[in-house]
């Protein structure tokens, strides 16, 4: 009777291994083989001498795939013909690729790899003979060994198991031995047959190669060729914009290569993260590229497309895109609130200067986020300058398109470190770890450069001229326009105008207005009318309405803010010019006025920003009045100017009654006006003929630049009237102002600047300007490059501020071989104040180490080089040569640059298997770790890498940092592997897939929550619950349920989808909406989709101290 091995009570791995022990050759047939399980029988295959009568002869019929089995076992077709060439080779070259791709599930181990090695060593001594067959699908399971014995040859195994792990050993099988004499020589006869069949493809050297090159190789791999495929990979996205979507010959023959590059790359980040923000620096064309992805879209896809801009910028997006046949719609920011949610769908958002929706609590940003959110929009954010004061100014406008729930793939690695560990995060947050909320959380510079390049596409001054420019005999770097003429990068003086203030001149204005007696007065103020709340009255009569309860609510929340803005804001106005800070004084004294006259008077008071044009038009009136200043003077202008905001004015502002406030704040606003009269007591009318700082104006734009044409910047109007007027008053005719109030501030724009606007030959040449005074009404998207001098009078409180108003000369299309950046230097005693000049610079550095910069504006700035987005401050690296871009860029230059120097590594990396690795040695230091660099391509497609130290911790998992640890060149040389390192690979792996878990959720690969998939999925899940059971839950409908989980939605699944969603289908409807898209093959992709059902070790490299 045969025994029976079912691996169950039985195992059939010993029996096998003790006949083969005892033989000296062996045929096996085998449906399917698992290189990996060979390493259970190497050691006795290795006995055999090898070739023909002592060899192992292993007959494969593995032919295809089990789902492609079924699939061609039920198609509906039929053909009687047999096997071709043609057709064996391409089996033969499948099977190759299925072997290739078996060596790289799971991960690397010793005796898997001292396995795989054995098997290409008995390959070669022709110890192991392998062959393939394919005249049909052979799924037979024989085991022969041949020993001498007359008695008993050979012993034979028949039944279920193939030569895997799981099959000789693991899983439940069927297995007999034969060993009659006359059965196992017909099974002998039977395998000789197949093994000499014409189509029984020898695969032997196909098997070594595959082995040779696997990661289980004894070639040393070099770590250059594993830093080359850590960029290879990082470069996805990149790599998969710049070869899948095709620029308009239009655009092919106007834009720089890095822009070309730069507008396929957010192309692909646009439908894969479905948003992107550009962010190079000011002046590198950012309105042009945004305006070639539209047209790839719009001819692509014909989407409709949505641009939120500046009200300024109108005009200008519309000549581009009219310019490039694209059809658009066009609001400004302040037209959002109103317009938006009435507004069909568009499906494109490209949100200029978005630096301006930094705001997630207003108006605008909710009405913006819900259209995006509500129409499942894909976004375009413009910004050079997306940070300002705080971290959250950047998450916020990325939360435009990421909702707080996605699983964004990177984490908060700083922060976590901080926290003692992932775990320690769990702990005190409950909340996912690789989202955007998660890295809120954190006010680590490090972390907020990981998202930001992410999301961002950034490059760099620097980086430009890196990895594109060419150099001329001058060593100037310059790009080629693609007609062939030369751009030259022109180089950034700053300068600095200093005027001398003396404090011990009585006839000095400005030392009189920032002396002590000054600053005492400003810093005593109680600045009551804004602080509104703070004076309520106990028991008003009647109480308020809940209208009025929510004005005095707003009046609670920002009084605080308001008053510590207020005082500050009086000693800018100063620092910008002594006019601008008299009149605001007289304002903030007539104001206090008004008040105290509508509360005597128990009239309603009006509340926001009072219009300054009455006010100033009562003193200018009265100009040379010695009662000018008088209380009896404030008081009757008061009522005047009462009356005309509350017949003229009055549904430009919000009024609250008088008794809703305390009488005793009458006093407060007296004292305060009283005190602020003493100010110009002391200096009544500003003298322009003692004005040092307007001399030293005078002087840059007749005498050192008499001829050049001057772009001169002033945070405030007054400011920049004063100097209009007083540069026309002393001859200067070729001037002119622009500011918020101005008809139309563009025009001046292309006055002052014709050539960069292309409108030279519609501006006469008495129209044009030479000096252009402006507040920053055009310190954004304006071309005035006609000019390389750019003054700022006064130093803005937003970093943004400066860095825009630089721009608009520093941009391409400029001539001039330097740019001027002067600033006026703030008078040491006010900087004393405000720490103005400290406040800037922190901001600046702040803004560099997040968002990426090169800008220099102040000679005085720290020399040290600024850290950086692009930088890593994690101590294992030496930041001098770093580069200011976003991760996906930096990897594709690397590739780029590499496979451009040395074309054959394209091809040698490409084909560099999964899971190789490489062994490099580091110089050891506090900040310089042994161990492993793992890269990991999670189960949701996402990059992870980890470093994972000797003693297998989880040192970070930035992957900027990491791809600088691997970083090396061609020479670099290989080493051993580490003993422990697949062992702290193995640790890696485990962390990422622990955190991988930590942060799944029901319907993660789902999309956003409010997207069309995400909201079919749901409203399905629950009507199928619902009707369980019923005539609604039908086969149908499961599977494009199914579907919906496992698939991405077709485009047009997704507009029809939203526009039924959108005007309340109902779930009935619903439900037979997407089984019709199902059935004709219209709801989902599933052609061609890689499920990503398994984590893939991509590479690894070991770190070895010297």
């Amino acid at each position: 009777m045969p025994r029976i091995f079912d691996n169950i009570d039985q195992s059939f791995l010993p029996t096998l291994r003790d006949s083969i022990e005892i033989s000296h050759k062996s045929d096996f047939c085998v449906g399917y083989f698992n290189l990996r399980g060979w390493k259970s029988i190497s050691d006795l295959i290795n006995n055999f001498e090898g070739g023909l009568d002592a060899q192992c002869r292993l007959l494969v019929g593995m032919k295809s795939l089990e789902n492609i089995e079924l699939r061609e076992a039920l198609k509906i077709s039929f053909s009687e013909n047999g096997i071709d060439q043609k057709t064996a080779i391409q089996l033969k070259k499948n099977l190759a690729f299925e072997f290739r791709k078996q060596l790289t599930y799971g991960l690397p181990n010793w005796t898997d790899e001292k396995g795989l090695r054995k098997l290409a060593k008995q390959l070669r001594k022709e110890k192991v003979v392998v062959k393939y067959f394919v005249r049909h699908n052979l799924h037979a399971k024989l085991y022969l060994c041949y020993r001498v014995d007359q008695n008993n040859p050979r012993t034979g195994f028949v039944g279920s198991s193939n030569l895997t792990m799981a099959g000789l050993k693991r899983q439940g099988e069927l297995n007999v031995d034969v060993i009659d004499h006359d059965a196992t020589q017909k099974l002998a006869d039977w395998f000789n047959d197949r093994w000499d069949d014409r189509w029984a493809l020898d695969i032997t050297n196909e098997l070594i190669e595959i082995l040779e090159t696997s990661w289980a190789t004894e070639e040393l791999i070099s770590p250059y060729h594993i830093y080359l495929k850590m960029a290879y990979h990082l470069a996805k996205e990149a790599r998969e914009g710049v070869s899948e979507f095709k620029l308009p010959k239009v655009f092919e023959d106007t834009l720089f290569e890095f822009q070309k590059a730069a507008v396929k790359i957010a192309t692909h980040h646009i439908h894969q993260r479905d948003g992107v923000l550009i962010g190079d620096v000011v002046g590198f064309g950012k309105t042009f590229m945004a305006t070639a992805i539209a047209r790839i879209i719009f001819d692509d896809f014909h989407w409709r497309i949505l641009i939120l801009c500046p009200s300024n910028l109108q005009k200008m997006w519309g000549k581009y895109f009219d310019d490039y046949q694209i059809p658009v719609t066009i609001l400004s920011h302040a037209q959002t609130i109103k317009k938006l949610p009435e507004m069909k769908r568009h499906h494109l958002v490209i949100i200029d200067e978005s630096h301006n929706f930094r705001n997630r609590k207003g108006k605008r940003f909710k009405a913006v986020q819900n259209y995006i959110s509500q129409n499942d929009c894909k976004v375009i954010l413009l910004s050079a300058t997306p940070y300002n004061k705080s971290f959250q100014d950047l998450s916020t406008q990325l939360r435009l398109f990421v909702e707080d729930g996605s699983d964004i793939g990177i984490r908060p690695e700083a922060y976590i470190k901080q926290l003692g560990g992932p775990e320690k995060y769990h702990q005190k947050h409950q909340s996912l770890i690789r989202s955007i909320g998660a890295f809120e959380k954190s006010e680590q510079v490090d972390d907020w450069q990981e998202l930001m390049r992410l999301f961002m596409i950034r490059r760099t001054r620097s980086f430009i001229i890196d990895n594109y420019a060419e150099f001329d005999e001058n060593n100037r770097a310059f790009l080629l326009y693609p007609n062939g003429n030369r751009y030259y990068f022109p180089i950034r003086t700053p300068k600095n105008i200093e005027f001398e203030i003396n404090e011990n001149d009585p006839n000095d204005d400005y030392a009189k207005l920032y002396s002590p007696n000054v600053v005492d007065i400003i810093n005593s103020l109680e600045l009551a009318r804004y602080g509104l709340g703070n004076y309520l009255s106990k028991k008003p009569d009647p109480k308020p309405t809940n209208i009025e309860k929510e004005l005095l609510d707003n009046l609670s929340m920002a009084g605080r803010r308001l008053m510590g803005f207020c005082r500050t804001n009086l000693f800018k106005r100063l620092e910008s010019s002594g006019e601008a800070f008299i009149l605001s004084i007289i304002r903030h004294i007539q104001r206090n006025y008004l008040f105290i006259y509508a509360i005597e008077n128990e009239l309603d008071i009006p509340i926001g920003s009072l219009e300054t044009e009455l006010i100033d038009t009562q003193f200018m009136d009265n100009e040379g009045d010695d009662e000018i200043y008088s209380e009896d003077s404030f008081k009757e202008k008061a009522e005047i100017i009462y009356s005309d905001y509350y017949n003229n004015h009055k549904s430009k502002y919000k009024w609250i009654r008088a008794n809703l406030f305390d009488k005793n704040l009458i006093p407060l606003l007296k004292n305060d006006a009283f005190k602020l009269t003493e100010i110009l007591d002391i200096c009544p009318q500003w003298d322009s003929e003692k004005d040092k700082k307007l001399d030293a104006l005078i002087k840059l734009v007749t005498k050192t630049h008499k001829k050049d044409k001057v772009l001169l910047f002033s945070q405030f109007a007054d400011t920049v009237n004063y100097l209009n007027k007083k540069l026309i008053n002393n001859g200067i005719q070729d001037v002119d102002a622009a500011t918020g109030s101005s008809a139309n501030p563009t025009h001046l724009a292309h006055r002052f600047s014709p050539n960069s606007n292309e409108v030279s030959d519609k501006i006469k040449s008495r129209e044009e300007v030479r000096v252009l005074l402006a507040t920053d009404v055009l310190s954004e998207g304006q071309n005035l490059q006609d000019s390389f001098i750019v003054v700022n009078y006064d130093l803005p409180w937003a970093i943004i501020r400066l860095v825009q108003r630089a721009g608009r000369v520093d941009r391409i299309g400029q001539e001039s071989e330097k740019i001027l950046c002067y600033s006026f230097k703030p008078a040491d005693g006010i900087e004393r104040i405000i720490n103005l000049r400290k406040r800037l610079l922190t901001r600046l550095g702040e803004n560099a180490e997040v968002v990426g910069t090169d800008e220099e504006f102040f000679p005085d700035q720290e020399s040290k080089e600024l850290i950086n987005l692009y930088n890593e401050k994690s101590g294992i690296l030496d930041g001098a040569d770093d580069k200011d871009v976003d991760l996906a860029s930096y990897a594709f230059e690397i590739w780029n640059q590499a496979t451009s120097e040395n074309p054959k590594l394209k091809g040698e990396i490409e084909s560099l298997a999964n899971v190789s690795h490489a062994t490099k040695e580091i110089e050891l230091s506090d900040s310089n770790s042994e161990g492993v660099l793992v890269y990991l391509k999670t189960k949701l497609g996402n990059d992870a890498l980890t470093l994972i130290n000797p003693a297998g911790e989880n040192v970070t998992e930035s992957q900027y940092s990491i791809l600088k640890m691997a970083e090396c060149g061609p020479d670099e040389e290989a080493f051993d592997r580490r003993d422990d390192h697949y062992d702290l690979e193995e640790k890696g792996v485990i962390i990422i897939m622990k955190e991988q878990g930590n942060t799944s959720i029901s319907g993660g690969n789902l999309g956003r929550p409010s997207g069309a998939r995400y909201k079919t999925w749901d409203r399905l899940k629950n009507f199928l619950s619902e009707h369980n059971g019923t005539i609604w839950d039908t086969a149908e409908l499961n599977r494009a349920f199914e579907e919906i989980y496992n698939y991405p939605l077709k485009q047009s699944a997704i507009d029809k989808l939203n526009r039924h969603l959108k005007s309340g289908i109902a779930d009935y409807t619903l439900a037979e909406l997407v089984t019709g898209l199902s059935q004709s093959d219209m709801l989902c992709n599933i052609k061609g989709i890689d499920q990503k059902d398994e984590a893939q070790v991509i590479c690894s490299m070991g770190l070895k101290g010297e």
